[in-house]
């Protein structure tokens, strides 16, 4: 069991692989962290997809992370200033000390915060959805989303 783990997403919106991941992490660590990235003019917005996530996982400690950066994971500069605004928002005393995601990115995030890497489903066999397809084609793929979301989404992308 390690102490303390993070998960970092936008979680556009949070669907069921999400939730399927952050169970898989909440069994290997001991506190929970899941930063919910967000900038102005995402799909859904941060803070109801941070206030999804925590009504979701009440055992988890969920942040929104409200940033105006980009990704571009070949600069320095940048990755320094991801590094710094992460390191800002992190609410406990010790860790991460794993770092959990199911995409690449994770094995430099995790050497930056000096954690391990954890990969859970890479291949999204468990839950088989990203929130691009759902953003892509929302009625499609409303069976993979939590019904509070469901909702929201049918309201506000449906209608």
């Amino acid at each position: 069991m390690h102490p303390t783990g993070l998960i970092i997403g936008r979680f556009d919106p949070p669907h069921l692989g999400h939730s399927y991941m952050i169970r898989w992490a909440a069994e290997r660590c001991t506190r929970l962290v899941v930063f919910v990235n967000t900038k102005d003019g995402e799909a859904a917005p941060g803070e109801l997809r941070a206030k999804w996530l925590q009504d979701l996982h009440p055992d988890v400690t969920v942040v929104r992370v409200q940033h105006s950066l980009h990704n571009d994971w070949n600069d320095a500069d940048l990755w320094n200033k991801w590094m710094t605004l992460l390191r800002s928002k992190w609410p406990l005393n010790e860790g991460p000390h794993v770092v959990i995601s199911s995409d690449p990115y994770v094995s430099e995030l995790a050497r930056r915060f000096d954690a391990e890497a954890l990969v859970c489903d890479p291949e999204r066999v468990n839950v088989p959805i990203s929130a691009t397809l759902v953003r892509n084609d929302p009625a499609a793929h409303l069976e993979k989303l939590a019904p509070e979301v469901r909702r929201w989404v049918e309201e506000n992308w449906l209608n």
